[in-house]
């Protein structure tokens, strides 16, 4: 039956920018659990802001088609959780809404940009969330603050009432403090939607077995080079020797696209942002423009004082690679390195059943620590790779590095979902508490 959850959780590490402190929830699988949805999915009657002051007081008059899933099934969704804006980056410091830190050590970041996500989760708020992955934006804070987290294979979650970033690589995925968790949100929301032309007729309805004898799995070498930290790869290998304890056959191998990846998702991400962040032009949503000047004038200087400084410079960035010119020079050759690491992905998992590697190659660094955008972008090295390539990729926690959380990335073929679920699930029966 109908009822309603009071939501009073201590908000210490700044997880939600909007909270529902009494949330309606119904019948099914999931209700009078409380779920948070992470800001960059549409809430009827609820702000929905992307972590963006050029959004703030936007309501949506509508659902997005996960959250729809979610009410169906009993939900009480109790907040909307903080991101970096428009989900541009890897530590939810550019959040125009303040950052969130990270519930193991609040001089830490929590990871991005699903940060809000993962903290609530990782400091016992709410045991599921939505998150978003556009090139590790799920997995990343997943591993940061030592929770599950699953980007589906492209298409198989319906994108309908995400506020688009880039188009051709984000996914809506679970987040939740136990592989089971993750399941079920995934049996939830996984489900087609003919208002998504992206969106496969491809449910998931799958309970996670931890048996994995004869399994194989791929380790490649550009997983553990450079910049990767040394403890964290080691922690890493310990967790799948783990997998391989549990009669699993592990099997090393190689993935020279990767070389590239980190390009071409910048150039590509860019571009698409470029495109889809046209639309917020201070007339059609959030705080209005004045009247008094052209429209030119006024425009410009809402989307500067509106628009952080890490949006501005990937719009920026994106609108450069797509000019006259330099389209054919970079965001042409960008696909093209796209379509090679999809190649190279499915090339090696037609000999191995899932790759395994660490999820980031840092653990959670502390605030200001990563000051310039090179070295932040870097972060994303281990991630984006499953975004290009279209494939499912979940991190789980598999140890620890200073005290803090270290993820294990376990990546298999396209709609494999419930395959790299079953490994993660296994190690979680078998590796550390």
């Amino acid at each position: 039956m109908a009822g309603t959850f009071h939501f009073d959780a201590e908000d210490r590490s700044n997880a939600f920018i909007t909270r529902v402190e009494s949330a309606t929830f119904g019948d099914g699988r999931l209700a009078g659990i409380p779920l948070a949805v992470k800001d960059n999915i549409s809430t009827r009657g609820m702000q929905t802001t992307c972590g963006s002051r050029i959004l703030e007081g936007y309501i949506p008059p509508y659902d997005a088609h996960v959250v729809e899933l979610l009410r169906e099934e009993g939900a009480a969704i109790v907040g909307k959780t903080n991101l970096d804006e428009f989900g541009m980056g890897t530590t939810t410091e550019n959040s125009g809404f303040g950052p969130t830190t990270n519930p193991h050590d609040p001089a830490r970041v929590p990871g991005g940009s699903s940060g809000g996500s993962a903290a609530a989760v990782a400091a016992g708020m709410v045991p599921m969330a939505l998150g978003t992955d556009t090139g590790g934006s799920i997995r990343c804070p997943a591993a940061f603050c030592g929770i599950v987290g699953l980007k589906p294979t492209y298409g198989r979650v319906s994108r309908y009432g995400l506020i688009a970033y880039s188009n051709s690589l984000e996914q809506i995925g679970p987040m939740g403090r136990s592989v089971a968790d993750v399941g079920t949100l995934m049996e939830v929301i996984c489900r087609h939607d003919a208002r998504d032309s992206t969106s496969y007729d491809r449910g998931y309805a799958h309970a996670p077995s931890g048996e994995i004898r004869g399994m194989t799995i791929g380790i490649p070498a550009e997983y553990f080079g450079e910049g990767v930290d040394p403890a964290v790869a080691e922690c890493v290998r310990d967790a799948i020797a783990t997998l391989e304890s549990a009669g699993a056959i592990v099997e090393e191998c190689s993935i020279p696209s990767m070389e590239y990846a980190l390009a071409a998702y910048y150039v590509t991400c860019t571009s698409e942002a470029s495109s889809n962040l046209a639309r917020f032009d201070g007339v059609r949503y959030g705080p209005g423009v004045g009247t008094k000047r052209s429209w030119h004038d006024e425009f410009q200087e809402f989307r500067g004082e509106h628009f952080g400084r890490e949006v501005q410079r990937r719009v920026m960035l994106g609108t450069f690679a797509l000019s006259a010119g330099y389209y054919g020079k970079y965001y042409a050759k960008a696909q093209v390195a796209k379509e090679n690491v999809r190649r190279d992905f499915l090339r090696v998992l037609k000999s191995v059943d899932v790759i395994a590697g660490p999820t980031m190659p840092t653990i959670a660094f502390r605030f200001g620590e990563k000051s310039d955008p090179l070295s932040m972008y870097l972060s994303d090295v281990l991630t984006v790779p499953a975004n290009l390539a279209g494939v499912p990729a979940i991190s789980v926690p598999c140890g620890r590095v200073e005290g803090m959380p270290v993820g294990l990335q376990i990546i298999g073929q396209h709609f494999a979902d419930e395959v790299v679920v079953d490994v993660a699930f296994a190690f979680e029966q078998e590796g550390p508490a």
